[in-house]
C-alpha cells in the first residue's frame, strides 16, 4: 500500500494493547500497512506473535509482549522491553479491556478491582509513563479506546462504565499536563462485531438502537485511529471522538 501523505507513518513506532484480535487488530494492521513498525501487547503472546508475523510479511518491524495491562509491574516490564527494542514510542492506543456484565449489588471485590484496574489502573500507568518518556523526546501521540458505556446508562457494567469515564477524565488532564510535545485524545467506540459479538443473538448482531441502526464493523475504527494519530492532526489533543454509529 502506497500512503497517503496524511497517513504515512514510515518510520514510525506503534504499541497497541489488545492488539492481537477486535480492534486493536484492525489499528495494528493500518498502522503496519502505512509504514509504522508495531508492538503488539495482550495477554496471550502466542496471539500477539501471530499478528507479529503478519505485519512482517509487509516489511515492518514487529515485536509480540505478553502482559497483562492492570498490572503496573508488567506494564513497566512492556515499557522497557520496547524502549530497548525499538528505542522510542511514537504512538501508544490504550486499548485493551473487558466488560463482564454482572448485576451490582453481587459484583465480589476482586471482579471490581480486575475491571478497574484493566481499564483504567493499567491505561493510566502506560499512558503516564510513555507521556513522560515521550516529552522528553521527540513527542508523540496518545489515543485510549474507551466506551459509549462512559457516556450513557449501562446496567449490569456499572464498573466498566464508570472506569470507562475514569478514562475519558484522564484524556483531558494528561493532555495539558504533557503538552505541547504530547496530545492525548480518546476514541469512544459503539456497538462493534468484535469477537465479543459472538455471545449476541442474532437480531443484535443486525440491528442497533444507534441512528445507523446497524452494529459497526472492526474495519470502520481505522480511520479514526488514523486520523487522531497522524501528524497531520498536529491541533487536535483532549478530544473524544465517537465512533457510535449515532448512540443516544
Amino acid at each position: 500500500m502506497t500512503p497517503d501523505p496524511l497517513f504515512d507513518f514510515t518510520g514510525k513506532v506503534a504499541l497497541v494493547t489488545g492488539g492481537s484480535r477486535g480492534l486493536g487488530y484492525r489499528m495494528v494492521k493500518a498502522l503496519a500497512e502505512r509504514g509504522a513498525d508495531v508492538i503488539i501487547a495482550s495477554r496471550k503472546v502466542e496471539n500477539c506473535e501471530s499478528v507479529a508475523d503478519e505485519c512482517r510479511t509487509l516489511g515492518r518491524k514487529a515485536m509480540a509482549h505478553g502482559v497483562h495491562c492492570g498490572r503496573w509491574d508488567e506494564i513497566d516490564a512492556l515499557i522497557d522491553a520496547a524502549y530497548a527494542a525499538f528505542g522510542r514510542v511514537d504512538i501508544l492506543i490504550n486499548n485493551a479491556g473487558m466488560s463482564p456484565a454482572c448485576a451490582s449489588h453481587e459484583i465480589p471485590e476482586n471482579l471490581f478491582d480486575s475491571v478497574l484496574n484493566l481499564n483504567f489502573k493499567g491505561p493510566f500507568r502506560l499512558a503516564s509513563q510513555i507521556a513522560h518518556r515521550m516529552s522528553e523526546g521527540d513527542g508523540g501521540c496518545i489515543i485510549n479506546i474507551s466506551s459509549t458505556g462512559a457516556l450513557m446508562a449501562l446496567p449490569m457494567v456499572i464498573p466498566y462504565g464508570s472506569a470507562k469515564a475514569a478514562l475519558n477524565a484522564m484524556t483531558v488532564s494528561l493532555s495539558r499536563e504533557y503538552a505541547p510535545k504530547v496530545r492525548v485524545n480518546t476514541i469512544s467506540p459503539g456497538p462493534f462485531l468484535t469477537d465479543i459479538a459472538d455471545a449476541w443473538d442474532e437480531r443484535k448482531r443486525e440491528t442497533q438502537p444507534v441512528a445507523l441502526g446497524r452494529p459497526g464493523n472492526p474495519e470502520e475504527i481505522v480511520t479514526a485511529a488514523l486520523m487522531l494519530a497522524s501528524p497531520a492532526s498536529s491541533y487536535t489533543t483532549g478530544a473524544l471522538v465517537r465512533v457510535d454509529g449515532g448512540q443516544q
